[in-house]
C-alpha cells in the first residue's frame, strides 16, 4: 500500500485512533489511505487501555500495509504543555538561548525531566513571539515504546493543537478574520484560535466522553450502555420549545446532554476572553467545528445558539488531493475528523506554518547515530590509514620520538603562562555561572505567584462562584488552620510603592487561602474543590496522608445572611501548595 516515499501519519486520541497513508506530489498531498478505528473511553477501564491501543494501531498498520515504516504522530492536547511567550526584539542568533531561559520559567518541571520544541510565529507586531510546547519526558518514551512495539518507527512528534492549526492554515488561505477551531473529543476539547497571522491554542478535560459519564449517572447504566445511547438516540436539545416536538424520552436525554455541554460553552467564553485580553487577540467571528462529538445532532445550532457565533463543519481537505483506493462516502462522514492526520502529513512535507518536533529520547539517539556516521567512516578510514604509515616508518620511530619529546618540553614551557590566563578565564567562567544560576532562580520565585494563580483560576469555571481573595499563609497543619498565619502584614492594602509588607520572620508559604462568595449555591463550591484536586500547584496530602475535605473547608454558608442585607454567602478554602514558596 506505501513504499518508502509515502508519508504514514497516526493521530492516538482517546478514543479514536486513525492512520493515513499521504503522498508528496508537485501539486500537493494526496491522501493515498485512510482508516479509524475506536476504544471505549471508559475511565474505569483507563488501566487496559494501553494495549487496546498497541492492538489498533498494529491492525491499522497491517490492514494498510505500512508495517516496519516510520510514521509521524500526534500528543493529545492534554498530555502536552503550551505556552505562548513574548520576547523583545532581538538577533536570530540570540534568541535559542532566550527561549530556552522563558522555557525554564514557563514549564512546571525541570527542563531536564521534559522534551521540548519552540516556533517563532508570524505576528506583524513589534514584538517577537514564540509558542513553546512540552511533555515529560517519561510519558513521551513511554507512548513511542507503544508505537515502536506495534513495527513502526517514529519520524516526528508533534501535538494535536499545532497539527489542527496547521491543517487550517494549508486549506483556509486567505483567512484574516479571527477563527476559533472547536476540535471536540472524547476526553479533550483543544480550542485553536486563528487571528490573521496570530495563533492561541488552549486544551480543556471536557468532552464526548463527559457526556456519556452524566447520561450514566443520570440513567443509572454503565459507561459502555450510556455511550451506545448516545451514538443511536443522543442529540442536543434546543431552545424555543424544541424539547416539545421530541418524544418524552429523547427530549429528556437531550436535556442531560444539553446541561452537561453547559461547562463546554463557558470554558470556550472563558478562553476567548483570554484571548483578547492577554494575547491581544480579536473576537472569532465564527467557528469551525471538528473532532468525533461533531457528529452529534444539534450540536452546531446549540453551539450558535450559546455562542452567538455561526458553526460550520470544519474541511482539511479542501486542498489535498483523494486517491481511487480511499472510501468517498466514508470520508465524507469522517472528513472533519482527519485535522491531526492532515496537519502531520503537511509538517513531514516541510508544508506546515508551525513546525514543532518532540523527539523521544530513543529516536533523539538513533538521530545522533545517523548524524555520526559520515564522521566515523572518516575516523575508521584516517585510523588504518594512520596504521600503515606507523608501519612503513616503525625503523626509525626511536629517533623521531626522542626529537619529538624534546619539542613537547620546549613546548611544555611556552604553553604555561597561557595556560595560567586560561585557568583564570575558566575561574571568571564559573563566577558568571553561579551568578546566572541565582539570577535564574530569583525569576523562578518572582513568576511562581502568577504561575498559582493562572493555574487556580483556571478551576473557577462557574457563574454563581467567584473567588474575591488569595492569601498566602505559612505554618499548615493538618490539624486545623490554628497556627497558620498570613505571610503579609496588615500593612499590605496601605503600603507605599517600593515598601514590602513581608512578615520578616517567614521564610516559606506552604498553602493558600481561598476567599469567595457564592450566589446561594455552596453546592458549586464542592465541585470547584473537586477540580482544585486535579491542580498542579496544589496538594491535598500533607505528611503522607490525604486531607480530609472538612480540613480544607474552612468556609461554606449554605445562604446569604438576608438580616445584614447580603447578596452573596462566602466560602474559604485553606489548601496547601504542592511546592512551597521560598520568600526570602
Amino acid at each position: 500500500m506505501a513504499d518508502q516515499q509515502s508519508i504514514i501519519a497516526l493521530n492516538i486520541g482517546s478514543q479514536r485512533i486513525s492512520m493515513a497513508v499521504f503522498a508528496q506530489t508537485k501539486k500537493g498531498l494526496v491522501l493515498k489511505a485512510y482508516q479509524a478505528t475506536s476504544i471505549l473511553a471508559d475511565p474505569a477501564t483507563e488501566a487496559a487501555r494501553i494495549p487496546q491501543v498497541q492492538l489498533a494501531i498494529k491492525e491499522l498498520a497491517k490492514s494498510l500495509k505500512v508495517g516496519g515504516q516510520k510514521a509521524a504522530y500526534a500528543l493529545s492536547g492534554q498530555s502536552v504543555f503550551v505556552r505562548f511567550v513574548k520576547l523583545p526584539p532581538l538577533e536570530e542568533e540570540n534568541m535559542d538561548e532566550l527561549v530556552k531561559f522563558e522555557a525554564q520559567q514557563n514549564v512546571p518541571f525541570p527542563i531536564d525531566e521534559v522534551v521540548w520544541d519552540w516556533e517563532k510565529l508570524e505576528t506583524g507586531g513589534i514584538e517577537t513571539e514564540v509558542v513553546i510546547v512540552a511533555i515529560k519526558s517519561d510519558s513521551l518514551n513511554d507512548l513511542n515504546s507503544v508505537v515502536a512495539e506495534t513495527g513502526l518507527g517514529t519520524r516526528l512528534v508533534d501535538c494535536a493543537p499545532t497539527a489542527l492549526y496547521n491543517a487550517f492554515r494549508y486549506n483556509y488561505q486567505g483567512s484574516e478574520e479571527c477563527v476559533l477551531l472547536l476540535d471536540i473529543g472524547a476526553k479533550t476539547s483543544n480550542l485553536i484560535y486563528a487571528d490573521g497571522g496570530k495563533f492561541f491554542t488552549r486544551s480543556v478535560s471536557t468532552g464526548g466522553s463527559n457526556l456519556t459519564s452524566a447520561i450514566a449517572k443520570e440513567y443509572n447504566i454503565s459507561f459502555a450502555e450510556a455511550e451506545n445511547v448516545k451514538l443511536t438516540n443522543g442529540l442536543v436539545t434546543l431552545g424555543g420549545g424544541h424539547a416539545a416536538q421530541l418524544d418524552e424520552a429523547t427530549a429528556a436525554l437531550g436535556t442531560v446532554i444539553r446541561n452537561s455541554l453547559t461547562r463546554s460553552t463557558a470554558e470556550i467564553q472563558r478562553t476567548s476572553t483570554l484571548f483578547r485580553s492577554q494575547q491581544g487577540g480579536n473576537a472569532p467571528v465564527k467557528v469551525l467545528l471538528a473532532g468525533g462529538t461533531a457528529n452529534l445532532p444539534y450540536l452546531r445550532e446549540f453551539l450558535e445558539e450559546k455562542l452567538s457565533l455561526p458553526v460550520e463543519t470544519f474541511n482539511p481537505l479542501q486542498r489535498i488531493s483523494v486517491g481511487k483506493g480511499v472510501d468517498v462516502d466514508t470520508l465524507g462522514g469522517e472528513a472533519h475528523m482527519l485535522g491531526e492526520l492532515v496537519g502531520l502529513g503537511l509538517q513531514a512535507s516541510e508544508k506546515s506554518v508551525v513546525k514543532i518536533d518532540l523527539v523521544p529520547d530513543a529516536v533523539q539517539a538513533q538521530r545522533d547515530i545517523t548524524r555520526r556516521k559520515p564522521a566515523l567512516i572518516l575516523a575508521s578510514t584516517l585510523l588504518l590509514a594512520g596504521l600503515a604509515a606507523w608501519a612503513g616508518f616503525k625503523a626509525k620511530s626511536v629517533e623521531d620520538g626522542k626529537a619529538f619529546l624534546a619539542n613537547l618540553e620546549k613546548d611544555e614551557v611556552n604553553l604555561k603562562q597561557p595556560a595560567r590566563k586560561i585557568e583564570r578565564l575558566l575561574k571568571a567562567e564559573d563566577e558568571s555561572l553561579k551568578l546566572i544560576k541565582a539570577y535564574t532562580s530569583a525569576e523562578k520565585n518572582r513568576v511562581s505567584v502568577i504561575n498559582i494563580w493562572n493555574d487556580i483560576s483556571q478551576h473557577f469555571v462557574s457563574e454563581n462562584v467567584w473567588l474575591s481573595d488569595l492569601e498566602f499563609r505559612t505554618n499548615f497543619s493538618v490539624e486545623g488552620d490554628g497556627g497558620s498565619e498570613p505571610v503579609l502584614d496588615a500593612s499590605f492594602a496601605s503600603a507605599n510603592y517600593g515598601s514590602s509588607s513581608l512578615q520578616a520572620e517567614k521564610e516559606m508559604a506552604d498553602s493558600v487561602s481561598l476567599k469567595g462568595y457564592h450566589l446561594n449555591k455552596n453546592i458549586e463550591v464542592l465541585e470547584i474543590l473537586k477540580r482544585l484536586k486535579t491542580s498542579e500547584v496544589l496538594t491535598f496530602e500533607w505528611e503522607g496522608k490525604a486531607i480530609p475535605d472538612s480540613q480544607i473547608i474552612k468556609l461554606n454558608m449554605a445562604a446569604p445572611n438576608d438580616e445584614n442585607g447580603d447578596y452573596a454567602a462566602p466560602f474559604e478554602l485553606v489548601i496547601p501548595l504542592s511546592k512551597p514558596i521560598k520568600l526570602n
